[in-house]
């Protein structure tokens, strides 16, 4: 036993150094994050939101700065009482109808998502109008920015339940 012990606290615990360690450090930094398996699923709606409002017109037009959500939140309780799914196409928003389905384009125009609000937030300066998912925000191309100008076009309105 005592071996054993002794043998663990010989063990360097310092990272290998040269260019081979460099390349799995980067890789292990990029990689996706491991989630709860009861919020690491994408569901079926999420990729019907795209496909069922590409052609909607917009209802209502919202300018500002998009943020996105920590991982650290994955399975925490979302102001719908739903849990936070980083693979969802989710957003918060401080007073849209929960519900509510938008088409967010970056500013520069080189990308687009459909989410749904099921949040409330984002709690950041007064230009911040969205809090994204992880997904969302993947899809934006903005997660090493952290944050970017958009717009959000409302196409189509939640139930003022929960509102």
């Amino acid at each position: 036993m005592v071996l054993l012990l002794l043998g663990a606290c010989a063990h360097d615990s310092r990272p290998p150094s040269g260019p081979d360690s460099a390349r799995s450090a980067r890789a292990r930094s990029q990689a996706s994050p491991r989630y709860p398996a009861a919020v690491a699923s994408r569901s079926n709606e999420d990729g019907a939101l795209a496909t069922q409002f590409q052609a909607a017109p917009a209802l209502a037009t919202l300018r500002g700065e998009a943020s996105y959500y920590s991982d650290g939140l994955a399975g925490h309780p979302t102001a719908s009482g739903e849990p936070y799914r980083p693979l969802a196409f989710t957003a918060a928003h401080r007073k849209l109808p929960l519900g509510t389905v938008l088409r967010v384009t970056r500013s520069d125009g080189k990308g687009v998502v459909y989410v749904r609000v099921n949040d409330r937030g984002p709690y950041g300066g007064k230009g911040r109008i969205l809090d994204l998912s992880r997904a969302a925000a993947e899809q934006l191309g903005m997660l090493r920015a952290g944050v970017l100008q958009v717009r959000a076009e409302v196409v189509a309105y939640g139930h003022k339940k929960g509102h």
